[in-house]
């Protein structure tokens, strides 16, 4: 087993993250028990599209309320989901970082605050935002150590 699968099976290590490529950690967790969504922000620069495209991407249920506090209620839900182990890969958020600065930031919050939920519940729970540069304050997923 690759210490990368090892550790995204590690519920205690539950969180947000940065990773280099998307690629990579879909072939790790080929054929894994997880429920893997790659979620494609290109052109998302504000709140309203930012929840429709997650809502979109995660299938959320018709209650979903399209505010930040309805996508933390969907995210430690999820019920309607496949699998009890979930990563979302998230691709091409520039335009978000950038225009929609503090939705960006909000998002990160909400992403953390679920991962939290999960890692006490014992269920592991990762965002991975891909980020070729490096130019996000995250934790490499690569050298993630124990929260």
């Amino acid at each position: 087993m690759s210490k990368l699968l090892a550790r995204l099976q590690d519920a205690s290590r539950s969180g947000v993250y940065r990773a280099p490529r998307a690629d990579d950690v879909v072939d790790v967790l080929r054929g894994a028990d997880f429920d893997v969504v790659r979620i494609d922000l290109p052109e998302v620069a504000d709140k309203a599209a930012l929840l429709a495209r997650l809502a979109e991407a995660l299938a959320f249920p018709e209650w979903f309320g399209g505010n930040w506090d309805a996508l933390e209620d969907c995210l430690t839900d999820l019920s309607w989901r496949q699998g009890a182990r979930h990563v979302l890969l998230i691709e091409r958020f520039e335009a978000l970082r950038v225009k929609g600065f503090d939705d960006f930031g909000t998002l990160l919050d909400v992403l953390e605050a679920s991962a939290a939920y999960w890692r006490e519940r014992g269920r592991p729970f990762f965002a991975v935002l891909v980020d070729p540069a490096h130019t996000l304050s995250l934790p490499d997923l690569y050298r993630a150590r124990h929260q």
